[in-house]
């Protein structure tokens, strides 16, 4: 075979070429990444322009039947006992017999708890002894200064009748006049040996701890077996207290009112507390006193209000809302608003326009409304657009939009 041949085999035909190699190459690939991207940046975008916004919601009430709309300011507070005790031991000791527990009524001087009393007994016992054996001595002083009296008088009268030396005599009346300082000795001390007994008696009687007054148990602090002490000692080891009593009849209401708003308020002046545990129990009030200081870290200034009606449904820590009432005018009354009250900071500008969003199904629906000039405390009043019990946003978010969704805070 010739070069020439030898070069024609080794030559590669066209068709050979175009078959050789002919896979899909990298393209398919490439494309696949794009569209993934793509996906998840569509996905990233539906999330994040989806996701719940969270919110706080307030209900709008009708204007007529809401306390807040003859108010002239409202302050939120708790209910506070103006007596209360934690009910301590006046001695150190253990507990035996603990008699209480949380919601038991308890009367003044009934006995809450009992300590060992075996060491105060038997010192009570020693003490009781040892003003028994002074009072005897006082006894014998006595007998023995009558005795003595007597053979001073008849040593006296003998003497004079020159029968006994005058020596004799005075020996005499001074044995007399020594022992009468015996008796006056030994009798304060028995007086002392009394004080000694009542003291024994008073540690026995703190044995038993009682109640101070008229109250509830609100909490049971200790259990049979315990250590308590009217001094804390280190470790934890000791208890101070027994309990908590609390007395129902000194509940009243603590509300902090803005110190730019205090003036409003006046000693007297009436009111009404709304427990938020009942937001439909209207509790006639009246302020008791202006506390005469600030908190200068709140700006605030604390108000007393008496509630006046009592109730077992009333405790001590309840948050309570307190709208104080303008005075009741002689006048004819007048006509009670039309509308709803919801919290000013409900309303916002949208596009120029007063705007209020009512959450509906976890979404929030933006109603464009015509607030009236006058304000009722911290609520405002609208007169349309809005239905008593809606639930409306408290201060919007300004991504908030018309249609977005909504997650409500408790909290």
């Amino acid at each position: 075979m010739s070069h020439t041949d030898l070069l024609k085999e080794l030559r590669i035909e066209r068709h050979q070429r175009e078959d050789h190699g002919a896979g899909p190459g990298p393209w398919p690939w490439i494309a696949g990444a794009v569209v993934l991207v793509a996906a998840l940046a569509a996905g990233a975008w539906w999330w994040f322009g989806h996701r719940p916004i969270p919110v706080h919601t307030a209900q709008a009430v009708a204007a007529a039947s809401d306390p807040s709309a003859g108010a002239v300011l409202q302050a939120t507070g708790y209910v506070t006992a103006r007596r209360q005790a934690t009910v301590s031991a006046q001695i150190t000791g253990t507990l035996t017999e603990v008699l209480i527990e949380e919601g038991d009524r308890v009367k003044l001087g009934q006995i809450l708890a009992k300590l060992d009393d075996s060491q105060y007994k038997a010192a009570l016992d020693t003490a009781v002894a040892q003003a028994k054996a002074a009072h005897a001595l006082v006894d014998q002083f006595q007998a023995q200064l009558a005795q003595n009296l007597r053979d001073a008088t008849r040593n006296e009268s003998l003497a004079e009748r020159g029968l006994i030396s005058k020596q004799a005599a005075e020996q005499s009346r001074t044995l007399a006049n020594s022992t009468r300082a015996q008796l006056v000795s030994q009798q304060r001390q028995a007086t002392a040996a009394d004080a000694q007994v009542t003291e024994a008696q008073v540690n026995f009687g703190y044995c038993l701890i009682r109640a101070p007054f008229d109250g509830v148990i609100t909490t049971k602090d200790a259990q049979v077996g315990e250590v308590v002490s009217p001094f804390s000692a280190g470790g934890g080891f000791t208890r101070t207290g027994i309990g908590t009593i609390v007395d129902m009849d000194s509940l009243e209401v603590d509300v902090d009112v803005n110190e730019a708003y205090i003036g409003r308020v006046t000693p007297n002046m009436s009111a009404e507390a709304v427990l938020d545990a009942y937001p439909d129990w209207r509790i006639p009030a009246h302020v008791i006193a202006i506390v005469p200081a600030a908190d200068r870290g709140k700006a605030t200034v604390k108000v007393r209000v008496a509630m006046e009606k009592k109730d077992a449904r009333i405790v001590p820590d309840m948050g309570v809302r307190v709208s104080f009432l303008e005075a009741a005018k002689p006048a004819v009354a007048e006509q009670a608003p039309k509308g709803v009250l919801v919290p000013a900071k409900a309303i916002v500008k949208r596009d120029g326009s007063d705007s209020v969003f009512i959450v509906t199904s976890g979404t929030a629906h933006r109603q464009t409304v015509q607030p009236a000039t006058q304000a009722f405390g911290d609520m405002r009043l609208v007169p349309a657009s809005v239905n008593a019990g809606d639930s409306v946003v408290v201060s919007p978010p300004d991504d908030l939009r018309d249609g977005s969704n909504v997650s409500v805070q408790t909290h």
